[in-house]
């Protein structure tokens, strides 16, 4: 791509730039060897399909539509430092993320353009699927030799489609001894042998559903980054904890003087080590992780609670307790107290 005139903008000046008015395209950008890959992949188990890719402001395939739309702001790196700065993580930005959600994606495309879901195999293998999306909360069960373990947050429980989707991405991953992988995983396995089967049926076949579309119908770019970035930051905003004073007053419970310091001040100074630690082992998202933590340095600054300074084991209490939170939160839809 010629450099645009928006890449030299500061943050404030690019946010009123309209996100369909960027010249914005995949061909020519570090992204384009990266689908090749996937075709590549694809065309070497016989696959004759390769899902059209657009710029979009997700990751999706659209319902009954086999196209691959991909966030725009992977095109080009001063929209990743944007969307870092907003979203303090950029979905998919690096050759692996990226490959993972390709084949993940791609596996929704192929559902669509064969029809997979209406085979009676697919669907008691896979279960019952539907028109609605895949649930924003759902109940994992982290230890289940079920199902395959792909993208994160055991996203193959959360719904028949993605559960097929994540078990075509594990198959399609080059060099990877599935069989061995998933041996003594006797549910899985059979899921895996079960898409190995369809696959190979399917090779050298051309798509059997190919419904016309217009790209403008859903990328849903025709909005300044400003908005887009409004309505996702609310997306991350919508449940936050209560006051959870109790919890609070027992995990900082030093009285002022020589050798404490605000418990607030205390967290501002180690913000990053534990939003670092909580997002490694919850695979939650940085920023709804910031904003509670955010919350809570507003709220022992309100109760004006304390904590030894230099205390060693203070680090550890306090990634417990947070993490604790977020686990809720992810199988619950709620930051629940802690007892």
């Amino acid at each position: 791509m010629e450099t645009p005139d928006w890449v030299s903008l500061g943050d404030e000046e690019l946010l009123e730039r309209r996100i369909s008015k960027l010249g914005l395209r995949l061909d020519g950008t570090p992204l384009e060897p990266l689908i090749k890959q996937l075709y590549d992949e694809l065309s070497a188990k016989g696959l004759v399909f390769h899902p059209p890719c657009y710029v979009g402001d997700e990751w999706f395939v659209p319902i009954g539509i086999p196209a691959i739309f991909i966030p725009f702001f992977l095109v080009h790196d001063r929209l990743r430092a944007l969307e870092r700065t907003m979203m303090l993580e950029v979905e998919g930005e690096t050759r692996e993320w990226f490959m993972k959600l390709m084949r993940h994606e791609a596996a929704h495309a192929y559902s669509y353009a064969y029809q997979l879901q209406r085979k009676k195999k697919w669907q008691q293998t896979f279960g019952q699927t539907s028109d609605e999306g895949t649930p924003n909360f759902y109940r994992p069960r982290p230890f289940s030799r079920s199902y395959v373990v792909h993208l994160d947050d055991w996203y193959a429980q959360s719904h028949p489609d993605e559960d097929f989707a994540e078990t075509f991405a594990i198959w399609l991953t080059p060099e990877l001894d599935w069989r061995k992988r998933y041996a003594g995983w006797k549910v899985a396995l059979q899921k895996l042998e079960y898409v190995d089967e369809l696959m190979r049926s399917l090779a050298g076949q051309p798509p059997v559903h190919a419904p016309k579309f217009r790209v403008a119908d859903y990328d849903c770019l025709n909005v300044k980054l400003k908005t887009y970035y409004a309505r996702k930051r609310k997306l991350y905003e919508d449940t936050y904890p209560d006051f959870y004073d109790a919890d609070l007053r027992q995990l900082f419970s030093a009285t002022p003087g020589p050798g404490r310091i605000k418990a607030s001040s205390y967290l501002r100074r180690t913000r990053r080590r534990l939003l670092n630690s909580v997002c490694k082992w919850t695979n939650e998202k940085k920023y709804r992780v910031n904003k509670l933590l955010a919350r809570l340095i507003e709220r022992c600054d309100q109760l004006e609670l304390h904590v030894l300074n230099d205390d060693p084991r203070q680090d550890f209490r306090v990634t417990s307790y947070v993490t604790t939170l977020v686990m809720n939160y992810l199988f619950t839809g709620k930051f629940k107290r802690t007892k």
